[in-house]
């Protein structure tokens, strides 16, 4: 009994299979610009329709009339009231206003607690925080054989000159909270990321990661 030759795809099947690559290949470019467009657009929206009230009645106030509001105007203002607080949070004055304000909200229960939190997510991400993290290491933790992306925050010797590592393990996605080890020099190892792109891999739970990581001490 002979068997079948086999059948080659027909046209329709081709037709198919083309369209479904490209439809796939199309969806990875379209979604993320999309998502991009919706985001931005959600965060104008937000910050131009908080002022855009305000704004308004203001206009109403001064020239007596109902003012024309311009699209946008109300995150340009915002724009200037984060850099006039910058400006006053610069100064010697302006500090002691905003420790005085930090002492306020943080007798308050539950604004405590969500202002604090926000106050350290910034931190890590401010120039003073990044500074803070000298280097990105792996180190074996939470046991052996298991590596955790730490930074290195300082350098310490031990009464015999051996040098030891303080380094500071983020918890993830939140990395203001974290563990604090302290290290022998030979027991942290290099990696090739940045302190920015090592930050990315502990926010987004390591879903957003090189495809491959260099370490010698991971082969």
């Amino acid at each position: 009994m002979t068997k079948d030759p086999p059948r080659t795809p027909g046209i329709s099947s081709r037709l198919i299979n083309h369209l479904k690559g490209k439809l796939a290949a199309g969806l990875l470019v379209v979604i993320p610009v999309g998502v991009t467009i919706f985001i931005l657009r959600f965060l104008f929206n937000l910050a131009d329709g908080v002022l855009a009230p305000y704004i308004q009645d203001a206009a109403e106030f001064l020239f007596g009339e109902e003012g024309r509001y311009i699209p946008g105007l109300g995150m340009i203002v915002g724009l200037l009231a984060i850099y006039f607080s910058g400006l006053v949070a610069s100064n010697v004055f302006g500090r002691r206003m905003v420790d005085t304000w930090d002492r306020l909200l943080a007798r308050i229960p539950l604004v405590k607690s969500i202002y604090t939190s926000s106050k350290q997510l910034m931190q890590v991400f401010s120039k003073s925080g990044r500074d803070s993290f000298r280097k990105a290491v792996y180190v074996e933790f939470p046991k052996s054989g298991s590596y955790s992306l730490a930074f290195i925050t300082n350098t310490v010797l031990a009464a015999s000159g051996k040098r030891y590592y303080t380094c500071f393990i983020p918890t993830s996605p939140n990395p203001t909270s974290g563990y604090v080890l302290i290290l022998e020099e030979n027991s942290v190892y290099p990696t090739s990321f940045s302190v920015e792109e090592a930050m990315k891999v502990i926010m987004s739970g390591g879903m957003v990661v090189p495809e491959q990581i260099l370490s010698e001490k991971l082969q």
